[in-house]
């Protein structure tokens, strides 16, 4: 018997209804190329290799590497023992459709990590705390919206699958928990411009959630430079839509190429 492990923040989803409903949402197709990011004891695993020849698996725990790997063949389970925050899934080839019930304590870096590999990714479908899931899929002038909300959503299409109580998992988590799929947008849809420098823009805005733009983003825009853009200098960091940190971006790059 495995002892879930706190440090790996392990709680094992044991409700079949749920496991169906999950494996239900995902549709693994025979040709798709499926990786199972912490499969744990298996609980997606089993049902998924009843569809699929082959599934690509990233673990951690060593325990559970070694359990894996006696249970099913490498042919239908490659095993990747490793932490998937430093796991390079371009290696697993293109069009790849990334699953799993996610540590809880490292959902936020992993979702960041897996967005470097956008290119590579047909979608993803992932279990998560419910209050990350909300803070996804907020809307601007929400409670919930933030950094992730905005880094998220200019890269990816989100949809709210389906909300799991505690007690479908052991130990039961103290949260409630959501499915939630990742389409990632294609290039047509996405405003090209510098990333890192997004990223930047996005951080700077949220470094200090209550102070207004004028504020948190005067070390990188001269006064004049949003109400140029059309931005009230007086609103808050979550009162701007995805373009409007867009705009901010491309405006500072053009300013960087003027220098």
């Amino acid at each position: 018997m495995h002892t879930p492990r706190k440090r790996f923040g392990q709680n094992f989803l044991v409700d079949d209804s749920i496991v169906h409903a999950i494996v239900n949402a995902i549709h693994p197709q025979a040709s798709d190329i499926v990786v199972e990011i912490g499969p744990g004891l298996g609980a997606l695993t089993r049902p998924l290799l009843e569809r699929l020849p082959h599934l690509h698996a990233v673990e951690l725990d060593r325990d559970i590497v070694a359990r894996l790997q006696r249970t099913w063949p490498a042919e239908r389970l490659s095993v990747h023992g490793g932490d998937a925050l430093k796991f390079d899934f371009s290696a697993l080839g293109h069009d790849l459709r990334i699953v799993g019930n996610l540590p809880y304590n490292i959902s936020t870096p992993l979702l960041f990590h897996l967005m470097a590999f956008a290119e590579h990714i047909r979608d993803m479908t992932f279990m998560l705390q419910k209050e990350v899931v909300e803070r996804m899929v907020a809307a601007p002038s929400t409670p919930d919206y933030g950094r992730l909300s905005i880094m998220l959503q200019r890269r990816f299409h989100l949809e709210w699958l389906l909300d799991v109580p505690p007690a479908a998992f052991n130990p039961p988590p103290k949260v409630d928990s959501a499915v939630v799929r990742l389409i990632p947008k294609t290039p047509a849809e996405i405003v090209p411009l510098d990333e890192a420098l997004f990223a930047r823009v996005v951080a700077a805005a949220f470094s200090q959630r209550r102070k207004t733009l004028k504020n948190t983003l005067g070390s990188l825009l001269k006064s004049g430079d949003l109400a140029a853009l059309g931005i009230d200098a007086g609103k808050r960091a979550e009162n701007l839509a995805v373009a409007d940190y867009e705009a901010i971006t491309r405006h500072l790059a053009g300013q960087d190429r003027a220098a």
